[in-house]
């Protein structure tokens, strides 16, 4: 992204321009108390930590502290962290050709402190765009310090120049972030010596690169990501470093179905053209939530909104291929769809010992819980004694993932009160007249729960089952 060109492009423009230097802290605080006056949104994109997560996050960011989010895989602290960003300023100024993005008031590398005095205040302006100003690291035990903080370039000691000169030095991915955001996950799997390296750059505000003399006084916000560490047995926070971090906040998987549901439907990307009515929608988020608070689980892993997510896009995937092998119908996500995720999804469920084998039957289980909650609250209240009256005289309907919408149709015969179950089980499809995709999927999820509530039998088969009386 190009910066704008009425923008000063040198140090003594920049002065007219009337510019005022602020350090990161100040800026994120400017900025985020402006959001919180305007009401506008300050963490775009992260859901369901509004009265818990968000306040202690936002008072850490007030007070200028750095932090470390704590809390088990998939409770969106990444993207949370990454929402700091624009918090920062949208465009900020740095001198030209600066590894570190040293503000042109006040540069501190010895490369910079240099060109400032040759060349004054015609010292050349480059401006930096807020994603810009955003580092990364995923912690790995094979990460060295010279990747974090710098090292001696080769190079330029090829050049001529000497050993201890500080132009040598080639800066490592933190003095980088210089003037931004700096994020590592997965803090605690940094080898020790690496976390060591980190100490002066979180309390003294500065770095040490190998033998060298060299001050250079960093402005930054880092934040650090972590598992809670009765988890993470491959690694530890240091003491002091944890100690240095300002704030620790602890964050947590949705609260509520609401807030679970709208994560999934937030993250999830169907093939195009799929389409997943909403009692599928919450059939998944529903699953999600039985899983995570199941026994059979290891509860210190945590289930993530991944495993609901990656459920319902492997639904919309089943109804796309369902339609590919049926002659090209709209494909519309139906109940039998979730049920051909279990498998899939099994890579991302740590179970509890004596569960071995049984994997698939406790998911499969879960599964059914989910369907017949979903049931329950949205064609609870409806009539279906006609739909089951369809079956007292020993008719039987086989559905399935193979089986298309028309011919699922075709099979159960007219349904009286389709339109009421519809607004029940999908209520945002009112709109217009509902697709046979959408009928289908309706009528089996209503049969799948008159099946789960024990008012129709079921024969499983691979894929499906026969319903009957």
């Amino acid at each position: 992204m190009s910066a704008p060109p009425e923008l000063p492009r040198t140090r003594a423009a920049l002065r007219e321009y009337g510019h005022v230097h602020r350090s990161v802290s100040a800026e994120v605080r400017e900025n985020l108390l402006r959001l919180m006056g305007s009401g506008g949104p300050r963490f775009p994109g992260v859901l369901g930590f509004d009265s818990t997560v968000l306040p202690q996050v936002e008072r850490a960011l007030l007070a200028g502290h750095d932090l470390v989010l704590l809390g088990e895989r998939g409770q969106g602290k990444t993207r949370l962290i990454r929402s700091l960003v624009g918090l920062l300023d949208e465009w900020s100024p740095a001198v030209a050709g600066c590894q570190v993005n040293d503000h042109p008031y006040a540069p501190v590398c010895p490369v910079c402190v240099r060109r400032s005095a040759e060349e004054g205040d015609r010292l050349p302006v480059v401006w930096r765009h807020r994603r810009e100003r955003y580092g990364e690291k995923l912690g790995t035990p094979d990460t060295g310090v010279g990747e974090l903080v710098g090292d001696v370039d080769p190079a330029r000691l090829a050049e001529g120049r000497s050993l201890g000169d500080p132009e040598t030095v080639h800066y490592g991915l933190v003095p980088r972030a210089n003037r931004g955001v700096f994020c590592v996950n997965e803090l605690p799997d940094l080898p020790a010596r690496a976390q060591v390296a980190l100490f002066n750059v979180l309390e003294e505000r500065d770095l040490q690169v190998r033998g060298y003399s060299l001050r250079l006084p960093l402005d930054l916000l880092v934040v650090a990501s972590a598992n809670p560490e009765d988890y993470t047995s491959r690694g530890r926070i240091v003491t002091p470093l944890k100690d240095r971090f300002g704030a620790q906040v602890r964050t947590h998987y949705p609260l509520t179905l609401e807030d679970e549901l709208a994560l999934v439907r937030q993250e999830a990307v169907l093939p195009e053209g799929t389409a997943v009515p909403a009692h599928v929608w919450e059939t998944a988020a529903r699953f999600t939530r039985l899983v995570r608070a199941s026994k059979r689980v290891d509860a210190r892993s945590g289930v993530s909104v991944r495993f609901a997510v990656a459920a319902a896009e492997t639904a919309a995937a089943s109804a796309l291929r369902r339609s590919a092998l049926t002659g090209g119908e709209a494909p519309v996500a139906r109940v039998c769809d979730l049920a051909a995720a279990v498998e899939p999804l099994l890579g991302k469920v740590e179970f509890e010992l004596g569960t071995e084998g049984r994997e698939p039957e406790v998911l499969h289980a879960l599964l059914g819980r989910a369907t017949a909650e979903a049931f329950r609250e949205r064609l609870g209240g409806t009539n279906l004694s006609a739909l089951v009256e369809r079956f007292t005289g020993g008719a039987t309907v086989e559905s399935g993932d193979l089986v298309g919408a028309a011919e699922l149709l075709r099979r159960v015969g007219a349904v009286p009160g389709l339109a009421a179950m519809i607004a029940g089980a999908a209520p945002e499809s009112e709109d217009g007249p509902p697709t046979p995709g959408l009928a289908a999927a309706v009528v089996e999820f209503a049969l799948e729960g008159l099946y789960l509530e024990r008012r129709l039998s079921k024969d499983v088969l691979p894929g499906g089952g026969v319903y009957r009386f």
